[in-house]
């Protein structure tokens, strides 16, 4: 093949042309994103139950619904949250990969399954199943500057106005709310007069019911009609009401001692919010949050930039007092993390030219490289498009390791047409043709030994398999068409290029007496090697143990924690304290954030608990935008969030936490660990809180671990009522009527809806605030006797105790638990504090009691074993290469046993600079597998070529190691140089590229110059004659 084209060169120009259009086209069309669709899919079941406890949610709701989500096809695991107002959400965690449409198909119909068995309310209010999104894209605030407008009206205007017009853009797949204040008619009754005027909340509601509805009147002459019948008439009537005043107007009681009594003689009616749970600030003023969520496979950076143009040109219609701000921006990571390694790849390929300069010393013979080089790097993005992937963060490392891989092949050719001129004195011409019969086999061999060590990865399934199948991919389709260039491209370059005669320049005389010397060393060490070849191979026993050791000893972990540019905060106050009291800490926090300096904006939602879930009125969550990585180099996220904890420790009226986000959105919400306490034999809260204390103190004791929390706490002030039934039935009151009079005074009964700006909104009926405020006002509430048709003052029917119980119930895997966050000491890896935690359980836990891991844990445990399965299948799959190949059985060790000394040089620079055995890292060392094959392959295929001529092994062995020393050196030299930028990179994203540029550049170094003194030894141990191939 290689014959053909250096006979038609413009063939290969050609083909290579249409390789980098292909690329450069599809460049433009593959979506941006900081990582591939990795986060396992999850689907959200929400729904409420006014008025009800946690424990009475989490029994009568939950319960049945997790009873019929076992079973369903590829779910990972599912939790619920029952809080005590009346809210429940269960998340249901599926395998990464699964479809997630399929997902909601199937748990909705678990869902139907569960529906005769909830509670009628409930069943009233609906259950919906949805697809929950991790991928925020950013938030969108509405702001009233000077106060002008409340978050009722703000929040309403952005529902009907905003979030309609953001979820038609391309490449949004959602739009909520933060703390939506969506209109519903409230109507406030008073329990004293409706108690003078002989009124019970059920006739109320009835009366709601009749004359808030919407009926059909029917049709005046409609067919059959009798003759003569001129014009047919629509009848209509007045249906469901608008205004409070029309509400006010509803009929209570027609006749009585004091004529019609309406609504309004009994109720406050006004227009006002579905609910009153949280309350958002920006930097202090008030705020309603929209949180736009990210297609799968759109381009994040786009679907951003369009975000903020529709603001722009929706912003003039906005009525006077409104105005919008941008606070939280996740694309701002992905920008500057992708023109970090966009600048990398700059860098790499300039460090890669000067090392080909260097070595080959002429600008034609630099040239050829420069030419194949983008060829490969550009032509691979057309195959990430057809491979369904996208420009993210994995892709891009896979392009800075490719630009020294993909040089390797040019180099190869190169250096043996430069080697043929000047040793041989060939022309051009024939020195390509010779070069190519000599080195067409490596070549061929090298690539297939790469694509063998990538593709098998790629198969993998879980988290661990999606982070490695874009880069396996990505490495592969580089390779392959570097390959292709180096058979076609390079050889007929060389021939139209080169020029015959001495090369050498004054410039470059002392670097060529130096490589000189360092040949002869190098030969020496061979020699010595072949010559006490038991002492050598006692060394590689060595290698092999420290190899062993130092696995053992570098700490693992699942991903590097980022510097993500925005930070979390997390405010909780005592149990049972009102939003008032939350919204006064959270203030102060916000003041103390927004004075440090690497702080941008802080956005509070008050009455949301990120950490423990759900709403609570005694807890607050904080977006903290940090400001851009450029303006604070030495301030990284970790050590704002460690400042703030610091200043909120002075505040003594709540807790005040502040953490980095997980490295990875979507698994989980902390960078620690995270895991669920299960009461797997007993389901009482106050037992398994005993349980959960004494399991947080083992765990804070343990030297390794540090942020030990749970906000299970069951100690909330709870009042419980007790109906004395035979009393009740005695004086003619059904126990049902005692309840939902509580229903509708304390909780808000939801009666029907109406009908405002196009929209439908619910009627809502509840005790005016004064009427509820304290525990005596349960008893101030008044029922009708049945028999004897008086009003009956409840609390003659009930008795109210003070009690303590959960604010919010968790339930994994069907089990009630309790959520334990926490995270490694600085220097422990997230798999020593897992292990940590599972010793400190193993030891400390009653009998019945079990943890569950959850989140990035969950994955972390998972992957473990996934990367020691790539890490043998790329070993096995380049010895069966190899095998198939050379049509020898032995000789491929010679090749594989390389590969000891390059995951040695990895696991020692990682330990020399404190890091970690994270998936980066074990990316790299799966790289590292194809490359020392590659520097090992290079020297036994010319041994085997001189062996098979009729020259001894150890003659054979020791001219390769001469012939080749030259270009493994100038190749190897260039991928280190190539990944150097990487190992010492800072900004956004700089602890994925350390990782992974830290283990490549220690392994290539040690193949380099350590693994090429024993290959030749390696040669000779399993060389056999054998008929020539």
């Amino acid at each position: 093949m290689s014959k053909f084209f250096i006979h038609r060169p413009v063939f290969a120009g050609v083909i290579a042309i249409v390789i980098v259009l292909a690329g450069l086209v599809c460049a433009l069309l593959l979506p941006v994103a900081q990582y591939p669709e990795i986060a396992p899919p999850t689907v959200l079941i929400t729904t409420t139950y006014p008025g009800a406890s946690a424990e009475t949610l989490s029994r009568t709701v939950a319960a049945p619904i997790e009873e019929q989500l076992a079973g369903v096809e590829k779910l990972s695991f599912f939790s619920s949250t029952s809080s005590s107002n009346g809210n429940l959400q269960v998340t249901a965690t599926f395998e990464p990969g699964a479809n997630v449409d399929q997902a909601i198909f199937e748990v909705n119909n678990r869902v139907q399954r569960a529906l005769p068995r909830l509670p009628d309310e409930v069943r009233r209010n609906g259950v919906l199943v949805q697809k929950r999104s991790f991928d925020i894209l950013l938030v969108v605030s509405m702001v009233s500057p000077g106060n002008q407008r409340d978050t009722l009206f703000l929040s309403n205007y952005a529902s009907i106005n905003v979030v309609d017009e953001l979820k038609r853009l391309p490449g949004i797949a959602d739009v909520t709310i933060f703390g939506a204040r969506d209109y519903s008619m409230r109507v406030w009754i008073n329990p004293e007069k409706m108690a003078r005027l002989g009124i019970t909340t059920t006739e109320v509601a009835a009366a709601l019911r009749a004359q808030n509805a919407q009926y059909a009147a029917g049709r005046i002459g409609t067919e059959p009609a009798p003759p003569g019948q001129s014009i047919v008439y629509t009848v209509t009537a007045q249906g469901r009401l608008v205004e409070p005043e029309e509400f006010g107007e509803i009929v209570v009681r027609a006749a009585g001692p004091a004529g019609v009594l309406r609504l309004k003689d009994i109720a406050r009616i006004e227009l006002g919010a579905l609910n009153y749970d949280t309350s958002n600030t920006l930097d202090g003023q008030p705020t309603i949050g929209m949180a736009t969520y990210l297609q799968p496979g759109a381009n994040a950076l786009e679907v951003a930039r369009s975000v903020r143009a529709r603001m722009e040109e929706l912003k003039p219609g906005f009525p006077p007092g409104v105005a919008y701000a941008v606070p939280f921006d996740t694309t701002r990571f992905v920008d500057a993390s992708i023109k970090e390694v966009n600048k990398t790849i700059f860098e790499a390929a300039l460090l890669v030219l000067a090392v080909v300069f260097l070595f080959l010393q002429t600008w034609r013979a630099t040239l050829i490289p420069m030419i194949a080089v983008p060829v490969s790097l550009i032509g691979a993005f057309a195959g990430l498009w057809v491979a369904g992937f996208s420009i993210n963060t994995l892709t891009l490392f896979a392009l800075v390791l490719a630009i020294g891989i993909v040089v390797d092949d040019a180099i190869v050719v190169l250096e043996n047409v430069e080697r043929l001129m000047r040793e041989e004195k060939m022309p051009p011409f024939e020195a390509a043709l010779e070069a190519m019969r000599e080195v067409s086999g490596a070549v061929i061999a090298i690539v297939l030994v790469l694509c063998a060590v990538f593709i098998p990865v790629a198969f993998l399934g879980g988290i661990a398999g999606a982070l490695y199948r874009q880069f396996a991919v990505t490495l592969s389709i580089a390779v392959l068409i570097s390959g292709f260039m180096a058979l076609t491209l390079t050889p007929a370059l060389c021939a139209l290029l080169m020029k015959p005669g001495q090369h050498e320049s004054r410039l470059f005389h002392p670097f060529n007496v130096g490589f000189a010397w360092v040949t002869r060393r190098f030969l020496g060490g061979v020699e010595l090697a072949l010559k006490h070849h038991w002492v050598s191979l006692l060394l590689f026993g060595l290698v092999l143990f420290l190899c062993v050791f130092l696995f053992l000893r570098v700490p693992s972990s699942f991903v590097p924690s980022e510097d993500q540019g925005y930070i979390f905060g997390n405010i909780q106050l005592p149990d049972g304290a009102t939003l008032e009291r939350t919204r006064a800490l959270s203030a102060r926090v916000s003041e103390l954030a927004q004075k440090h300096p690497g702080v941008q904006n802080v956005m509070a939602i008050n009455g949301f608990d990120l950490l423990g879930g759900g709403n609570k009125t005694n807890a607050a969550t904080m977006f903290i935008p940090l400001k851009s990585w450029e303006v604070r180099p030495d301030t990284p996220a970790a050590a704002v969030a460690r400042d703030l904890v610091a200043q909120g420790a002075s505040l003594r009226e709540g807790l005040v936490l502040a953490f980095n986000p997980a490295a990875i959105r979507g698994l989980g919400t902390s960078g620690g660990f995270e895991l669920y306490l299960q009461g797997r034999g007993d389901a009482d809260p106050q037992r398994l809180s005993r349980a959960t204390q004494g399991f947080l103190e083992a765990l804070r004791k343990h030297p390794q671990l540090t942020g030990i929390n749970s906000f299970f706490r069951p100690t909330v002030p709870q009042l419980r009522v007790e109906v004395d039934r035979e009393k009740a039935l005695s004086m003619g009151v059904p126990v049902q009527d005692v309840f939902d009079t509580l229903q509708s005074t304390m909780a808000a009964l939801y009666v029907n809806d109406f009908n405002k700006f196009g929209r439908t909104y619910r009627v809502q009926m509840q005790a005016d605030a004064p009427f509820r405020s304290q525990p005596e006002d349960l008893g101030a509430v008044f029922v009708r006797s049945s028999l004897s048709r008086d009003m009956i003052p409840l609390k003659s029917l009930i008795t109210t105790r003070s009690v303590v119980g959960p604010e919010q119930i968790e339930r994994f895997n069907g089990f009630v638990a309790a959520r334990v966050l926490g995270s490694g000491r600085p220097g422990v890896s997230s798999g020593e504090a897992i292990r940590a935690v599972e010793q400190v359980a193993a030891a400390s836990l009653p009998e019945g009691y079990e943890i569950a891991w959850s989140g990035q844990a969950f994955q972390e445990k998972r992957t473990g074993r996934q990367s020691v399965i790539a890490f043998v299948l790329a070993i096995v799959m380049v010895f069966l290469i190899l095998a198939a190949l050379y049509e020898r059985w032995l000789l491929p060790f010679a090749v594989v046993l390389a590969v000891p000394f390059a995951v040695l040089g990895a696991l020692s620079f990682v330990a020399l600079r404190g890091l970690e055995n994270d998936i980066y890292f074990q990316i790299g060392l799966v790289v590292l597998i194809g490359l020392a094959a590659k520097n090992a392959i290079l020297i036994v295929e010319f041994a085997q070529q001189g062996f098979l001529e009729g020259k001894s092994a150890v003659e054979a062995a020791v001219h390769a190691a001469r012939l080749r020393f030259r270009p493994i050196v100038m190749t190897s030299l260039a991928f280190v140089l190539g990944v150097l930028p990487l190992m010492i990179s800072t900004g956004a994203g700089a602890g994925a590229r350390r990782s992974m540029g830290t283990g490549v550049v220690g392994g290539m170094l040690l193949a380099t110059f350590v693994a090429t003194l024993f290959i030749p030894l390696f040669f000779v141990v399993v060389a056999r004659r054998r008929k020539a191939r």
